[in-house]
């Protein structure tokens, strides 16, 4: 296995240079029936001698060793150090920053959305699990002071790539989700289109790109492919849960080269 065995897996380009960048999709692993093929996640009821196969595989494709979080929709960021033992047990976070060859930075997701940082020069890297809640409470913020703060930079000079989430033609979500991004919802807003009564459609990219934008980054790449509507690409949690009771995740990883 190399960084070049994973059939179909997206890698995300940054101007900066010296950081690889991998987004997992279905294929490539082992797993069968709602988990088929690549699924990542080691809580969702798949057998874990096939996660444990799909995961090495993961991990040969990277640039370093992946460092696994236990998501919790929040806004905890950890840093990661290439000459710490990796932990035994996955830091309860949703974001890790890194500014060190050695480790790779990563989320899982299926139908959350999973934002990659970079730090111009290859000085860092960050990964970012933004489902709704996350999002609204500022996880992604959270992020970019501690990558900035890490790698001495602004958040104007990092660039940005937004991975596959659920899309804003799949995204029904009721008046919380609104008020939790500060929107009245009797006046509605721009990423959130009416759909039935109490309900509205949101555009989690859409979010997430205007959060970033409000802090100054000017290059934002990514964003445009929904999880449940390409079945055959991605998991999704709402559509798989819908027809198998389960499903599986995916992985977004970024790294810094070796020798950047």
């Amino acid at each position: 296995m190399n960084r070049a065995a994973l059939p179909d897996a997206m890698r995300p380009r940054f101007a900066c240079g010296g950081v690889g960048a991998l987004m997992s999709t279905r294929a490539g692993g082992v797993s069968v029936g709602p988990y088929a093929f690549l699924n990542l996640g080691a809580s969702v009821g798949d057998h874990l001698q096939s996660v444990g196969e799909n995961r090495a595989r993961f991990a040969d494709a990277l640039g370093g060793a992946p460092v696994w979080l236990r998501q919790v929709h929040g806004t905890g960021v950890v840093r990661l150090h290439a000459d710490a033992p990796l932990p035994l047990a996955p830091p309860e976070a949703d974001a890790s920053v890194c500014t060190q060859p050695g480790r790779a930075c990563v989320v899982q997701v299926a139908d959350c959305l999973p934002v990659l940082f970079a730090a111009p020069g290859g000085r860092g890297v960050a990964a970012a699990h933004a489902g709704w809640r996350g999002l609204s409470a500022g996880v992604l913020e959270a992020t970019l002071d501690v990558l900035c703060a890490a790698a001495d930079c602004r958040p104007q000079d990092i660039e940005a790539w937004l991975g596959p989430c659920i899309g804003p033609r799949q995204f029904e979500v009721g008046a919380d989700v609104l008020r939790g991004f500060g929107v009245e919802p009797e006046r509605g807003g721009p990423r959130f289109t009416p759909h039935a009564e109490g309900k509205w459609l949101a555009d989690l990219a859409g979010l997430a790109r205007d959060r970033l934008a409000q802090r100054g980054l000017r290059t934002i790449d990514g964003g445009g492919w929904c999880t449940v509507e390409d079945e055959s690409r991605f998991f999704s949690h709402r559509r798989d849960s819908a027809r198998h009771g389960r499903g599986g995740r995916l992985a977004a990883a970024i790294w810094i080269e070796r020798g950047a």
